[in-house]
């Protein structure tokens, strides 16, 4: 077991303040408002300490950094937002998934992660969809934009 240094305290403290699943560069900048020099090293250190002992777990979504959040939590799903790359943890379950797998398959377990824009981004992408659009030394002069 671990000490439970001031370090170790101020990194387990912000992810409890977080209340979301947080990245490691996310912890220690919440983490050196107690801890002033902390380190992204010890930061690391600690998150993988915590995990072994049970404290926190690893928050894994495709092709994303991990994140961490405490441990303990009852079975849940996270959002993603698009803008802001946050993500946040969703206390809903849509419950038994098993009709959706091919026909003789069975269903262990699921983790559904939602994506769009969270509650502090979504205003602004409004209004930037609102908002007249102006080509700017566009070649064809038409304006368009293609999402790639």
């Amino acid at each position: 077991m671990e000490r439970n240094t001031r370090q170790r305290s101020a990194i387990r403290e912000a992810i409890a303040q977080a209340d979301r699943p947080l990245l490691p560069q996310e912890v220690l900048d919440a983490a050196q408002l107690a801890v002033p020099g902390l380190g992204l090293a010890t930061v690391y250190r600690n998150l993988k300490g915590l995990v072994e002992e049970g404290e926190l777990q690893a928050v894994n979504l495709p092709g994303e950094n991990v994140r961490f959040e405490l441990a303990g939590h009852q079975h849940h799903h996270h959002f993603q937002c698009r803008q802001c790359q946050r993500v946040f943890d969703v206390h809903a379950c849509p419950g038994d998934l098993s009709r959706l797998a091919p026909q003789g398959f069975t269903v262990e377990d699921h983790d559904l992660t939602l994506y769009g824009r969270c509650k502090e981004c979504a205003p602004a992408a409004k209004r930037a969809r609102a908002a007249p659009r102006v080509a700017h030394g566009s070649a064809s002069g038409t304006g368009h934009r293609h999402r790639g």
